[in-house]
């Protein structure tokens, strides 16, 4: 496992972030385990998931012209990924987010920030049913651009319907490249090689979740 993804899991579990126990999903499956992106609720949180996204994106070898966030959750993500972008890549790429409604005064439209045109790259929290994706992908080509990637924070590598999990579907109709910080492969290797007993007895669950559902 690389360094990214250690320091990550290590950030996620510290601050409950990533938890293990008994979770519904909303496709009613029983999880042992759950991401709660939404708990980067603080300064210190949002500027360490961006400083995750930037180092992922940097190292993915994608190009792209544009960083999108789609509303609401893809609003800070996009804006606080683009200031690490800049600060400790050196990669300063102008960013843009949709607003639901579209405005009638002033600047008008949905878009704010920058034009969005080009290759663009989704900055986005997780991918469960890819309904969302497609949606921000439809305003991207509305508006004259080219959906390039997904950067995500976590893959859970899960079926959807088919034998193909959501991310794996939307690589394959949009033929892009979808980029995560962690994967459910690197959860259940930090538990293997973590020496913390309490975590260890979530391994043989997570795994075998992983024996049904994953891909």
């Amino acid at each position: 496992m690389e360094d990214l993804q250690s320091k990550f899991l290590e950030f996620v579990i510290d601050n409950e972030i990533l938890k293990f126990g008994e979770f519904t999903l909303k496709s009613g499956r029983k999880s042992p385990y759950f991401f709660n992106a939404g708990l980067f609720n603080t300064g210190e949180k949002l500027a360490f998931l961006a400083q995750c996204y930037a180092e992922a994106i940097a190292n993915s070898g994608l190009t792209f012209k544009v960083l999108f966030g789609p509303a609401y959750k893809g609003i800070p993500l996009v804006s606080a990924t683009a200031m690490a972008l800049a600060s400790q890549h050196g990669i300063n790429k102008p960013y843009c987010f949709n607003r639901k409604e579209e405005k009638d005064h002033g600047e008008g439209g949905t878009i704010v920030g920058a034009k969005l045109t080009g290759n663009t790259l989704i900055i986005d929290d997780v991918i469960t049913a890819g309904t969302a994706i497609r949606e921000a992908a439809d305003i991207i080509v509305a508006n004259g651009a080219k959906l390039c990637g997904i950067a995500v924070a976590m893959d859970r590598q899960e079926k959807g319907l088919g034998e193909l999990s959501a991310i794996q579907e939307i690589e394959k109709n949009y033929q892009i490249k979808i980029v995560s910080i962690i994967t459910l492969k690197n959860v259940i290797d930090y538990l293997v090689e973590s020496n913390d007993k309490l975590l260890q007895q979530h391994l043989g669950a997570v795994s075998a979740y992983r024996e049904q559902f994953g891909i």
